[in-house]
């Protein structure tokens, strides 16, 4: 079922380097120190008919503290129903928190989920979320909980398409254009995803960082 699975639970405590700290939220030259934590997840399946799927959720802090993540499926062979069920779990735990959330943070996903070098999105989407800032305790509480409900969301909802698709056959055709949409996985996460960026200007596990990508990948 599962051809790479990866969950990484990090926390990381340092200083940007004086080129990088100006692009940071609440960071600066003269106030470098940062500490971040977040659970990211990533599974390429083995099956085409069953999505690839991300998952994080993140909390840093500079001279500012603020939540972070998101969920997106990315599905090789696409099924309508499939796509709609998760949207519709994630939206379902965005209404519980504030009604704006869900068309925003879908929108921003679409947006940041974009490979304008192949003019496509690396998926069918799911929502994406930054700076949701805690300038007090309250409003730590109020998005701990909602960012604690986008990850029960996604455990509710992905497996649930799993077990849906996992005992579907195959043929190698389709296999062949799973390997081939994985590049473009490949070429997102490498080119334009904030959280490589970020684990490569901090010195982190290199290993870790590169845990999203595919097993085997080709390319045209």
């Amino acid at each position: 079922v599962f051809e790479k699975v990866g969950v990484n639970v990090s926390t990381v405590m340092g200083e940007f380097a004086p080129q990088f700290a100006g692009t940071i939220n609440g960071a600066s030259v003269e106030h470098p120190q940062f500490t971040a934590t977040g659970i990211s997840l990533v599974a390429h399946m083995a099956n085409p008919h069953v999505p690839a799927v991300h998952m994080n959720t993140r909390f840093l802090t500079t001279q500012s503290a603020w939540f972070g993540g998101g969920a997106d499926l990315n599905p090789p062979i696409e099924y309508a129903e499939d796509t709609e069920a998760f949207h519709a779990r994630l939206r379902a735990a965005c209404a519980g928190h504030n009604p704006t959330y869900y068309e925003k943070f879908r929108k921003w996903a679409d947006d940041y989920f974009y490979i304008p070098h192949r003019q496509v999105h690396r998926g069918v989407g799911g929502i994406f979320y930054d700076h949701l800032e805690c300038e007090d305790l309250a409003a730590f509480d109020r998005n701990f909980a909602f960012t604690r409900d986008v990850g029960e969301a996604f455990l509710d909802a992905f497996p649930k398409i799993v077990r849906k698709r996992m005992g579907m056959e195959w043929s190698e055709e389709e296999k062949a254009a799973q390997r081939e949409w994985r590049g473009r996985y490949v070429e997102f996460n490498l080119v334009y995803d904030r959280g490589t960026l970020f684990g490569l200007k901090t010195g982190g596990n290199i290993d870790a960082i590169l845990m999203s990508l595919p097993p085997e990948v080709t390319w045209g």
